[in-house]
C-alpha cells in the first residue's frame, strides 16, 4: 500500500482534482484481494453522495484484482467502471513465461467499451513484451500501453531518480484518465 508509486500517484491524482481511495490488502491470495476490492467498491457506492466516474487500478497483483473486479462489475452493469489502471501487471511469474495464459483470463473477458491503461517497464521480469503484445491482441477492451524505458517490475530505472520516474508515470496516468472524457 505504501509503495512510493502508489503514494505518489494518489497525491498526483488528488492534486489534479481526482478523488483517490487507497487501501491495503496484504494477502497474496487473488480471490481474497478481489473480495477486498469488492468491499471497497460497495463502500464507495454506499456513500451519501454520488461518484459518477470510477476507475479502478492497482500495482502488480493489485492490478490483477482490479481487473477481476472490473470484469465482475461489467457483467452486472455496463457503466459501472470507466476504466482500469494496471501498474506492472504481472503477466507471469519471473522466468515462467508459460504461466501467462491463466493470468490473462479476466483481461480477455473485459468488454469492448472498457478502457485499460497498462504501465510496464521494458525490463519487467514478470511481463515478457512479446507475450504481452500477443495478449493484447486477444483483448476486446480498449488498450493503451505505456512502456517505461528501462523500467523494472518495481518501476525503477537505473540511472534515474525515483522522483523523475514517478513524475513520468503519474503524468501518463493523469493524461490517460483525462482522455477518457472526465
Amino acid at each position: 500500500m505504501n509503495f512510493k508509486h502508489l503514494v505518489s500517484l494518489s497525491h498526483s491524482l488528488a492534486s489534479n482534482g481526482f478523488l483517490c481511495l487507497r487501501f491495503t490488502c496484504k494477502s497474496l491470495n487473488l480471490p481474497y484481494r478481489v473480495k477486498a476490492y469488492r468491499v471497497m467498491w460497495d463502500y464507495l457506492k454506499s456513500l451519501e453522495f454520488t461518484i459518477k466516474r470510477i476507475f479502478v487500478g492497482g500495482r502488480s497483483m493489485g492490478s490483477r484484482a482490479a481487473t477481476a473486479l472490473a470484469r465482475q462489475l461489467s457483467d452486472e452493469s455496463e457503466d459501472a467502471v470507466q476504466g482500469i489502471i494496471c501498474l506492472s501487471f504481472p503477466l507471469h511469474p519471473p522466468a515462467q513465461t508459460n504461466a501467462q495464459r491463466q493470468r490473462t483470463e479476466d483481461l480477455r473477458g473485459l468488454p469492448e467499451h472498457m478502457p485499460v491503461l497498462f504501465v510496464s517497464g521494458t525490463e519487467d521480469c514478470m511481463c515478457d513484451r512479446v507475450l504481452f503484445d500477443d495478449m493484447i491482441k486477444d483483448m476486446k477492451a480498449q488498450v493503451e500501453v505505456f512502456w517505461l524505458r528501462g523500467g523494472s517490475h518495481g518501476l525503477t530505472v537505473k540511472g534515474r531518480t525515483d522522483d523523475s520516474v514517478l513524475d513520468e508515470v503519474n503524468a501518463q496516468v493523469i493524461t490517460w484518465i483525462n482522455k477518457q472524457g472526465i
